[in-house]
């Protein structure tokens, strides 16, 4: 079982900037690829970004390319999401996923987390 737990969602105007954190618990993070999705009411839960176990190579949707950043630290069990040059299309609920295979799809996910708002103002 992994319990992840997502912080530093909030409120910015467009053009900010906010860093999203996932803690992992348990010690069995290395053996995962993470990745971030996100969500709108009435719309899929769509892929945002990856990263993989073994080589930390990187994947982004095309909508976020350039803006957002994802790394992990394996040490402290914890992934992020560095999103840059925000704007208003960008407010969902992002939450925190992790895939023994691969976090490009929903439908391959091991485990969520509980996700954080995030809203950007025109």
């Amino acid at each position: 079982q992994v319990q992840l737990v997502e912080s530093g969602g909030g409120l910015v105007q467009a053009g900010g900037s906010l860093r999203l954190s996932c803690a992992a618990s348990g010690r069995t993070f290395t053996r995962f690829d993470m990745g971030w999705f996100r969500q709108v009411p009435g719309k899929e839960r769509e892929f945002v970004a990856g990263i993989t176990r073994s080589t930390g190579s990187t994947r982004y949707a095309d909508s976020v390319k350039g803006r957002f950043t994802i790394s992990r630290d394996n040490a402290k069990n914890t992934v992020y999401l560095q999103m840059n040059s925000l704007k208003p299309e960008d407010t969902a609920i992002y939450y925190c996923a992790c895939s023994l295979s691969t976090v490009v799809s929903v439908n391959l996910i091991d485990y969520w987390g509980q996700g954080t708002q995030v809203t950007v103002s025109s």
